[in-house]
C-alpha cells in the first residue's frame, strides 16, 4: 500500500483528521468507506426505525416526558463528576471527548457494586452514568474504553432510542412492550458492536479492551490477573449450540465473547490501524460483513443483508 496522501481525510493528522470526516458524514457516521467506524447493520437498522414513524414520534415523545424525572433522580442519588469533583474522572471524560469530537457529557458517578455504565437522555442532551464498581476495579484506560463506549451512544445518536428501551422495561404494558421492544432490541445489540469501537478508539489498545471484557464477565477483583483472553473465546464457539443461544434475542447486548471477537476484527481493520499510524488491513465493509456473522443468534441469516435483521 502506497503512503497516504496529503488529501487523505485519515492520514496527516492522524484521529483528529479522522474526526473531521466523521463530524462531516451523515446521520450514525456515514457509508463512505474510510470515514465511518459504524457497524453497518447499526446504521441500517437505526435509518429503517427513523423511517417508521410512529415508533420515532412514539419513542422521542416518551423520551422527552422522562428526561427531567430522570435527571432529578440522578442530581439526588448520584455525584456529578466535573473539574473539581471527582477529577479523575472529568479527565478521563475530556479525553474521551476531544478523542471523539463530541461536546464533554455530564457524567454521573453512582453507588453500585455492579459492574455497569449507560447513558440517558436525548440526541441533543445526554448524560452518562458510571457504576462506583467500575472506578474501584478499572484502570484509567480501561475506563478510557468504558467511557469512549458512552460516547459512542452520543457520536452516533443511538441515546433517545438506547433510552426509550430502558425506560419500556419498567413502564408501558405487556402488550406495547412486545409491540416496540424487540426492534428496539434487535437494533441496541448491533449499536453495541459500533460503540466498543467508539471506545477502542478512544484507549487505542485492543488489549486494554480486551481486559475490560474479561473484567466485566468475571467481577472477582482477585481473579482479574488469572483471565486468559484466549482462553475465554473458546466460549464463543460453544455458545453457538443449544437451545440456550436463543435466550440472546431478549438481551439488550450481544454476548461477551461475540463482542470481544467482532472489537478483534475491527482491530484489523484498515481504518483503525491508520488512527494508530500503521498500514494495511481490512477494508470496512469486510469487518461489517464477518462481523454480522460473528453476532447474529439465527444461522442461516445472509451476513451481508443488514438491512432487513429481525433477529439478533
Amino acid at each position: 500500500m502506497s503512503e497516504p496522501s496529503s488529501t487523505d481525510p485519515l492520514a496527516p493528522r492522524g484521529f483528529a483528521s479522522f474526526v473531521e470526516a466523521r463530524q462531516r458524514a451523515v446521520v450514525g457516521g456515514g457509508t463512505e468507506e474510510g470515514s465511518r467506524y459504524a457497524f453497518g447493520a447499526d446504521l441500517a437498522m437505526l435509518r429503517t426505525m427513523r423511517k417508521m414513524k410512529p415508533l420515532e414520534l412514539f419513542v422521542a415523545t416518551f423520551v422527552r416526558a422522562n428526561k427531567e424525572l430522570l435527571r432529578n433522580q440522578y442530581l439526588g442519588t448520584t455525584v456529578r463528576v466535573g473539574p473539581t469533583q471527582l477529577p479523575r474522572i472529568h479527565r478521563i471524560a475530556k479525553e474521551c471527548a476531544e478523542a471523539l469530537g463530541v461536546p464533554v457529557p455530564t457524567v454521573y458517578v453512582a453507588n453500585s457494586p455492579v459492574m455497569n455504565a449507560y447513558t440517558f437522555g436525548t440526541d441533543e442532551d445526554s448524560f452518562i452514568v458510571v457504576h462506583a464498581k467500575l472506578v474501584d476495579d478499572f484502570t484509567d484506560e480501561e475506563l478510557k474504553f468504558v467511557i469512549g463506549h458512552e460516547m459512542g451512544h452520543i457520536q452516533n445518536r443511538h441515546v433517545v432510542y438506547g433510552t426509550a428501551l430502558q425506560l419500556l422495561k419498567g413502564n408501558l404494558t405487556l402488550l406495547l412492550r412486545w409491540a416496540v421492544e424487540p426492534a428496539l432490541l434487535a437494533w441496541v445489540r448491533r449499536a453495541e458492536i459500533t460503540c466498543d469501537r467508539a471506545g477502542l478508539l478512544c484507549c487505542g489498545d485492543l488489549e486494554v479492551a480486551s481486559k475490560t471484557f474479561l473484567k466485566l464477565a468475571c467481577g472477582a477483583t482477585r481473579l482479574y490477573d488469572e483471565l486468559d483472553v484466549t482462553t475465554y473465546l473458546e466460549q464463543l464457539e460453544e455458545g453457538r449450540e443449544g437451545l440456550g443461544r436463543f435466550v440472546e434475542l431478549f438481551a439488550s447486548h450481544p454476548y461477551l465473547p461475540k463482542r470481544l471477537r467482532a472489537l478483534q476484527l475491527f482491530a484489523e481493520s484498515e481504518l483503525y490501524r491508520r488512527t494508530l499510524g500503521l498500514d494495511g488491513g481490512l477494508s470496512m465493509k469486510e469487518v461489517d460483513e464477518r462481523t454480522l456473522a460473528i453476532v447474529q443468534v439465527l444461522k442461516g441469516k445472509d451476513a451481508a443483508a443488514a438491512p432487513a435483521l429481525p433477529e439478533g
